[in-house]
């Protein structure tokens, strides 16, 4: 066994045995990130689901599903952390523009567009083009907003986890 590895190959190890084992219990892991704080590892995965809201269940689940697994290939103590990424994070990769597609989200700009002059836009996210910008349905006009202009997007699914909860919002 390799006695030191970088993060980057670390996570190259490991990312697709946690995509598997979140695939086969209906879950998306959004982020894995590798982290040391205060001379401690940390092995933290945010998951996702679009069946339902991630609960401590499905987060004890994929511990417990991947505890063993990564023991054997991380070769040094670590600490996981699996949690539900949260209405208020911001989004950290182009994958999750991907994955929240059709999704209502927040979108704050580093300066305006076109002929909006709001710099916070509450939209739904329609289309994402790669490494270009995306498209967002935004007082009933499609909108395409470069990727350069944006200074973050977080989900903005107050309305969808109303609805799981039986709440009837149409």
């Amino acid at each position: 066994m390799k006695e030191h590895f970088s993060k980057k190959e670390l996570i190259e190890t490991i990312t697709p045995i946690i995509e598997n084992t979140a695939m086969r219990l209906g879950l998306i892991p959004i982020e894995i990130a590798f982290e040391k704080e205060n001379n401690r590892n940390f092995l933290r995965i945010f998951i996702y689901s679009f069946s339902h809201v991630v609960t401590h269940l499905d987060c004890e689940k994929i511990s417990r599903s991947l505890g063993d697994l990564l023991d054997e290939l991380i070769p040094y103590k670590y600490y996981l952390e699996v949690s539900s990424p949260g209405l208020d994070r911001k989004f950290k990769s182009n994958k999750e523009y991907i994955i929240f597609n059709n999704h209502n989200v927040i979108i704050k700009l580093k300066n305006s567009i076109d002929n909006i002059s709001e710099k916070t836009l509450e939209a739904k996210l329609i289309n994402y083009l790669e490494n270009k910008g995306i498209v967002v349905l935004y007082n009933s006009d499609e909108i395409f907003i470069p990727m350069e202009k944006i200074q973050y997007t977080k989900l903005n699914d107050k309305i969808e986890i109303n609805k799981n909860k039986g709440d009837n919002n149409d």
